[in-house]
């Protein structure tokens, strides 16, 4: 249930326009610290928006005084009080829907914002192309760190495309979000299109799959559109990232079954591409990521390894034989086994990415590879056909701080494969998580054990990699992700992440020429992957004497409010 606010006649825009081509919707429940700057990155568009409908879902904080407040200063700002909260994000959508005036609509959460130029870029797509959908990037924004990840990079390449329709671009059921598109609301309202009502929590895969089952032609963009903010210190995150529970795993994949669902009954040409793209994608990206958040409560574990295993006997063997060597592997692990095997830490590490098998590695008395001695049954199909940089090998490092600091490796075979290739030198790189590009120290070579390994001390140049933050724009604290390129005589080369040995945080003073000094602290990631905090000079550690503040602030803060239920994208 919903009444529209009126449009107030005092705004600061003058008249209501009617020239706009796009109607954003934004969808809010307890976000009033964070919604006006949603709106106003809408509003930021220019004049193709012709309204911003804010469907307030029944709030209880501030969220509907300053959507009214916003609405009684821009005139293109239209507010809908919901009178009940429907518990999710596809009602209030829907209602939005409804409401919209403009012959396009855009969506929008109130905790994320558009990007600058967002809506010139889809709109120019869709017109030139006649284009009833246009996609564009978006990037996962993790809060407050400011660490950009793209979203299904892959689909976004440098210059525009159109797909005449999904099936010539299957990859599409990748990118589930329903925020960074542009809809033609004739082509929804023709084919009935509409979110799924209520607390229904993956709702994007729903919507995405009704509008690729409509098989119409869309337009891709490179442009960014969509900014997407993640803050997981909140006291009550999203739903797509409320994972603590296995309800959100059923979840999933019920609106992954769903999905599957319309794909096949839809008719389109070509739909069972889709379906196979679609399984296949649940495989390498659903299943790891929820698999690498498995926890440690043995309750939770049980039912989740239940409840997989169950879905995945529904799954045709050349869905499975499609899916890449990580994600196939891990489904012969659970269908080896009714319960978690022993070792469920060791397969939790191997869905990380990169993928990272760590020993012991065993055969079957055949001599097939197999993953454990516990499991002969499940095998590591097409291993001997793998290229080395396909390898889920696994380096061991661990930060030794001096001048300029080294990093003391130690590389592990995989079945003899990686011995094959002749593994060569190795140097290390440093990747930002701001995405720029890698930072690469000088190669070493590698030095053979007897034990089947290879050891290296490589040089990480602290200062150097200071001033390549600092050119990336990072004058305080600054936060590495490090990986080990290896070189190998046979093969090419290969990219492996580092598992965090030795002393993992303390935190180091190391004297420099350039900054006087620097803090340094190495890390294990949540995957156990090494990393490095770095802050050069005394504006770095201030700059980390705030972020500690920062943090701490949160963190009360999230204690001390209710937080949001109900909306975010879904991941």
């Amino acid at each position: 249930m919903s009444n529209v606010l009126p449009q107030h006649p005092g705004g600061t825009e003058g008249s209501t326009r009617k020239d706009g081509s796009v109607a954003v919707v934004v969808i809010a429940y307890n976000d009033a610290g964070l919604v006006a700057e949603a709106v106003r990155s809408a509003l930021a568009q220019g004049p193709e928006v012709r309204e911003v409908i804010a469907v307030n879902d029944r709030s209880s904080d501030g969220t509907g005084r300053v959507l009214d407040e916003l609405a009684a200063a821009h005139t293109r700002v239209r507010v809908i009080h919901r009178t009940e909260n429907s518990g999710g994000c596809g009602t209030p959508r829907n209602d939005g829907i409804a409401a919209a005036t403009a012959p396009y609509v855009l969506f929008l959460d109130s905790d994320d914002v558009l990007a600058q130029g967002a809506v010139t870029a889809l709109l120019r797509a869709a017109r030139e192309h006649g284009a009833p959908v246009t996609v564009g990037a978006c990037v996962r924004r993790e809060l407050p760190q400011q660490h950009d990840v793209p979203w299904v990079p892959g689909l976004y390449r440098a210059a525009p495309t159109v797909v005449e329709r999904p099936a010539d671009m299957p990859e599409l059921v990748r990118d589930t979000l329903c925020v960074n598109k542009l809809y033609e609301r004739s082509f929804l309202d023709e084919h009935a299109i509409r979110f799924p009502d209520g607390r229904f929590v993956y709702e994007d895969f729903v919507f995405t799959a009704q509008v690729l089952a409509a098989a119409p032609r869309i337009a891709v963009v490179p442009d960014l559109v969509y900014v997407w903010h993640v803050r997981r210190s909140a006291a009550q995150v999203s739903i797509s990232l409320d994972r603590k529970d296995i309800g959100n795993w059923r979840a999933r994949v019920e609106a992954h079954r769903r999905a599957v669902e319309i794909l096949r009954g839809s008719g389109a040409p070509q739909a069972e591409t889709l379906v196979h793209a679609c399984r296949v994608k649940f495989l390498e990206y659903d299943l790891r990521m929820y698999l690498r958040e498995l926890g440690t409560d043995p309750g939770y574990q049980a039912e989740w390894w239940t409840l997989t295993r169950t879905y995945l006997e529904g799954f045709e063997p050349a869905e499975i034989a499609a899916a890449d060597a990580p994600a196939r592997w891990i489904v012969n692990v659970l269908r080896a086994t009714d319960t978690p095997p022993a070792d469920v830490d060791r397969l939790v590490r191997f869905a990380a990415d990169p993928p990272r098998l760590v020993p012991p590695y065993a055969r079957a008395a055949d001599g097939t590879a197999v993953w454990s001695e516990a499991l002969p049954g499940a095998v590591l199909d097409g291993l001997d056909e793998l290229p080395p940089a396909a390898l889920p090998v696994t380096a061991d490092g661990e930060l030794l701080t001096g001048i300029d600091g080294q990093v003391k490796v130690r590389l592990h075979d995989l079945y003899g494969r990686l011995a094959a290739a002749r593994p060569r030198t190795a140097r290390l790189e440093f990747s930002a998580r701001r995405g720029d590009e890698p930072t690469v120290a000088r190669p070493v070579a590698l030095t053979p054990q007897e034990d089947g390994t290879w050891t290296a001390l490589l040089p990480v140049g602290l200062t150097a990699l200071a001033s390549a933050g600092r050119r990336g724009g990072r004058r305080g604290l600054q936060i590495w992700d490090v990986r080990l390129r290896v070189e190998c005589e046979e093969g090419g080369s290969l990219l492996a992440a580092l598992r965090c040995t030795g002393n993992r945080l303390s935190r180091r003073a190391v004297p420099s020429r350039r900054y006087g000094v620097l803090l340094v602290q190495s890390y294990a990631t949540s995957s156990g992957s090494l990393a490095l905090r770095l802050a050069p000079g005394m504006h770095g550690v201030v700059s980390l004497l705030r972020n500690r503040l920062d943090r701490a602030r949160m963190a009360r803060a999230a204690r001390g409010t209710a937080g949001r239920t109900g909306h975010g994208s879904n991941e």
